[in-house]
């Protein structure tokens, strides 16, 4: 089963239609919207030229009986404090809402799809890492 957390690149960059996130996407079965990469989309839209209807295809994308909104609940909570240790053992600190990103990833069974390399440092998710320059 296919089943994909989309960070905030990945959904960026699935409305703009690149090929290899839109095919992706079709060929998934379950995916992981958190709803950290929900704030973090509607903070830029509310930067942006077109804020009602970002937050209108949102809300569309939202309501697909694929896609599941999840929220940031004990479990997930509880995987970030553990990837956040591991991290800090490493020495290799990330942007704290990729770890609450990473951590839904992990408590879903799902792999993270994304276009941020740094993803790479934490080993308890699988992510597929895209390269921002294909077409």
């Amino acid at each position: 089963m296919k089943r994909y957390c989309l960070d905030t690149s990945a959904y960026s960059n699935f409305k703009r239609g690149r090929p290899r996130i839109v095919k992706l996407l079709a060929q998934a079965e379950w995916l992981v919207l958190p709803s950290i990469v929900v704030g973090e989309l509607w903070a830029g839209f509310l930067k942006g030229n077109r804020p009602l209807e970002n937050q209108d295809e949102l809300l569309d994308f939202l309501a697909h009986p694929m896609v599941h909104e999840t929220p940031a609940n004990r479990e997930v909570a509880i995987a970030y404090a553990e990837i956040i240790e591991t991290l800090r053992v490493a020495g290799t600190p990330l942007p704290s809402n990729d770890i609450w990103i990473a951590a839904t990833a992990a408590t879903s069974g799902s792999t993270v799809i994304t276009y941020d390399a740094h993803f790479k440092a934490i080993f308890r998710v699988a992510s597929l890492i895209l390269d921002p320059s294909e077409r």
